[in-house]
């Protein structure tokens, strides 16, 4: 199949633009490959500590020396990086994966170690509250973490354990420290379907209009959210498993089997198999060689094919930096114009990601971008069958996994092919005017609502807003402005909570937009927000000009963010200063205090808010 016109020439602007960044990262990669393993280089203490709690039989094999001191040959060694914890229902699971890892390797002659924890945070827990302004840099936290936990530098691959928000990209972040790795990602897969997402949220704007209380809320929520696995909206976490699909670095189909199934203890043997089959000379593939351009290129693809979360145009940014890739949200915009959208997942229909699987799931999309010239298939993954492999679908027959090619959509409610697409054109939209740059999740929102334009509102955070609409205050035509969100003032915190309130605004029959420089979580849709505003306010973005009845155009058709006040004024207009006491409260209690530098250092969100740059 022949590529298409616009793919090539992103995926050629984006090599040349970081042609030096690439080159520099590649050497680093090639020489860390080059050395003899670390049980073979290391000091004889420094092995011996790294080896001192393993079982004798694996120790043996990884020190390459038997009981009576003969040299035997050495066995691979697997680092293990695990993101548990029993509080995420996504990562409940992984408390035993490293059990499994451990017995399959040694059944292959190899060992494997836990090479350390990283931590996770569930942004469902912490919405709305103090703890969600860690929520951003935890991702890079979690990258450091990763970095240390694979600095002991006695491991020849790496398998990393983890599914939600800000976790994966976190771990590919520190994973690309040590691109000389062979390296598989291991997830856990979403829980079972239970109240439907539409049902959810029907309830959470009753409750914002005061129509039920708190036991017929914390009810809902808990039929929605009711056991292990990630939640079955198609957000960050379940936009992570898709996009690490078409990255190649899954064992194939492996995203969105839940955890109860058989095969999914099955698809974890067979993430240490791979890895390890990556080891072999003949077949040596380091993360950082197939983590390129292209692969890059193929996660964006996935990401607009399937409507995914908008905090990936932060995060993404940040994982291709990590590998000398420089992308920007104008290389989103061009793809997304090309780009069909193929999947009617919740929030962008009403679909949880259990029907997006047993629809076809990534395999299918797969497939269908493939064919279709909206994607790389000539890249390393993984597998030895490179991206073609993905379009498959694993299952288990007597005792053994198999795959077998994805068939037709079996609902075509959900998944559709290229040629007959929901839209012919991504699910998000980059918003370029005189307040910033900025992007929309134009998939999620009503056509009947691409364009408004309304006087603003100006809040200093989110607890003005709901302030506001609990006094009455904004039942009208409205653009609410929620400024000094974003990284540097605050550690950019998803303000989700938002949603319920003006989804009933929006109910009313009021034209309704929200335009913030904070983040919206993956599972935001219905009311048009602007969100990740670039430069943010705390920087001398034109946020800060923003007055109470500017008149606000937000076009997610023509791809603008526009307040309609002449240049002149807006020129004279003097930038507003973050108050006083919301300065001085920013970054108090909570462990926010830990973070301070890691505001002061965050680079904007287009830039991927890194902070290690």
């Amino acid at each position: 199949m022949t590529l298409h016109p616009i793919l090539i020439a992103v995926t050629a602007r984006i090599t040349e633009r970081s042609r030096p960044t690439r080159q520099a990262y590649l050497q680093q990669v090639d020489a860390a490959a080059q050395r003899d393993p670390g049980a073979q280089r290391l000091g004889c203490a420094n092995v011996a500590h790294a080896f001192a709690a393993m079982p004798e039989g694996d120790k043996g094999r990884a020190t390459a020396l038997d009981k009576i001191k003969v040299v035997a040959p050495r066995a691979p060694n697997i680092g293990i990086v695990n993101a548990y914890n029993d509080l995420l229902s996504a990562h409940a699971p992984l408390q035993h994966y490293p059990d499994l890892i451990k017995d399959e390797a040694r059944k292959l002659g190899a060992t494997a170690q836990v090479a350390g924890g990283v931590p996770a945070m569930c942004d469902g827990v912490t919405q709305g509250t103090p703890g969600m302004e860690l929520s951003l840099f935890s991702r890079d936290v979690i990258a450091m973490a990763t970095a240390v936990s694979l600095s002991h530098d006695v491991f020849d691959a790496a398998l990393m354990l983890g599914v939600c928000d800000k976790i994966v990209p976190g771990l590919l972040i520190g994973a690309l420290q040590f691109g000389h790795l062979p390296t598989v990602f291991v997830p856990a897969g979403p829980m079972t379907s239970g109240l439907s997402n539409n049902e959810k949220s029907k309830v959470r704007e009753q409750a914002a209009l005061g129509l039920v209380g708190r036991p017929e809320l914390l009810e809902a929520e808990s039929k929605a959210y009711h056991g292990e696995g990630t939640c079955t909206f198609y957000g960050t976490a379940n936009s992570n498993q898709m996009l690490l699909e078409a990255m190649g670095l899954h064992v194939p189909g492996t995203a969105f089997i839940n955890p109860g199934e058989s095969v999914r203890q099955d698809l974890t043997r067979e993430a240490a198999r791979t890895v390890l089959a990556l080891v072999k000379d003949k077949n040596f593939t380091p993360i950082g060689r197939l983590v390129d351009e292209r692969c890059i290129v193929n996660a964006m693809v996935a990401l607009l094919a399937t409507g995914g979360s908008t905090n990936h145009l932060i995060h993404w940014v940040a994982v291709a930096r990590a590998a000398g890739i420089v992308i920007d949200w104008d290389d989103f915009s061009a793809l997304s114009d090309v780009v069909p959208l193929l999947t009617r997942v919740y929030p962008n229909g009403s679909a949880d990601v259990n029907q997006f699987q047993a629809a076809g799931g990534p395999g299918y999309v797969i497939r269908e971008l493939l064919d279709a010239g909206l994607m790389h298939a000539d890249v390393l993954t993984v597998r030895p069958g490179g991206l073609r492999e993905f379009t498959r679908i694993p299952s288990a027959q007597n005792g053994q996994l198999v795959w077998h090619d994805s068939d037709a959509s079996q609902d075509d409610t959900v998944v559709r092919p290229a040629t007959s697409p929901f839209s012919a054109t991504g699910g998000l939209k980059l918003l370029q005017g005189n307040l910033g740059r900025s992007v929309i999740k134009i998939s999620a929102v009503p056509e009947a609502f691409h364009v408004i334009e309304a006087p603003a509102r100006v809040f200093n955070s989110q607890d003005e807003l709901q302030a506001a609409f609990k006094a009455g205050e904004l039942d009208r035509d409205i653009v609410c402005v929620v400024r000094w969100q974003g990284p540097q003032a605050n550690g950019m915190p998803e303000l989700h909570k938002l949603t319920p309130p003006l989804a009933v605004l929006q109910g009313k029959g009021f034209k309704v937009a929200l335009v913030t420089d904070g983040r919206m979580s993956g599972a935001s849709g219905k009311v048009p927000a602007a969100i990740h505003v670039s430069p943010e306010a705390a920087a001398g973005g034109p946020l800060a000009k923003v007055q109470d009845g500017d008149l606000i155009r937000l076009d997610g058709v023509a791809g603008t963010l526009q307040v309609l006040v002449s240049e002149a004024e807006w020129a004279a207009r003097p930038l507003a200063q973050m108050p006083a006491e919301l300065r001085a409260a920013n970054g108090v209690g909570m462990g926010r205090e830990l973070f301070a530098n890691l505001r002061r250092n965050a680079l904007k969100a287009e830039e991927g808010a890194c902070t290690w740059l």
